[in-house]
């Protein structure tokens, strides 16, 4: 399942860009690539296809992934009507995604990949360093059950 997911994800995300130009399937490897489970490493990679592509959660149900990753893709993806905060809020509901969120920040905070890091790039890692705490705290907790 990973291969398949590794696939739809780079189908998914062909031509898309980063903030620094560089191919936007490079993101989603990254987090890829630093987890550890089969269920982490499909979710990372798949992160942000239902979000940012046509991807849907029916079709990737269709393609046989589990619900476990189901619900934490759903998770991860954010409602056009949903604030940032009501977005971290349902994520912390749900184990998986909160591994690959937590991971998603980290990366996203890297300006290494941006040539001329804007006031504008500061002021959004200081947003993620919120969001990446509330996250800490809540897989925490799930640690302890």
């Amino acid at each position: 399942m990973l291969e398949k997911a590794i696939c739809i994800a780079a189908k998914a995300h062909e031509g898309q860009v980063d903030k620094g130009g560089k191919p936007y399937i490079l993101h989603p490897l990254r987090l890829m690539i630093s987890k550890r489970s089969q269920e982490e490493m499909i979710c990372a990679v798949l992160h942000d296809v239902i979000e940012d592509t046509d991807i849907t959660i029916d079709y990737l149900k269709n393609e046989g992934f589990s619900e476990e990753i189901l619900f934490a893709l759903d998770a991860l993806t954010r409602r056009h009507n949903e604030t940032y905060d009501e977005f971290i809020e349902r994520i912390i509901t749900n184990r998986l995604a909160c591994e690959i969120k937590l991971a998603d920040l980290k990366d996203n905070m890297n300006l290494s990949r941006i040539e001329n890091p804007s006031q504008k790039d500061y002021e959004r890692i200081k947003k993620y360093n919120k969001a990446a705490d509330k996250i800490l705290n809540a897989l925490e907790f799930y640690r302890w059950e």
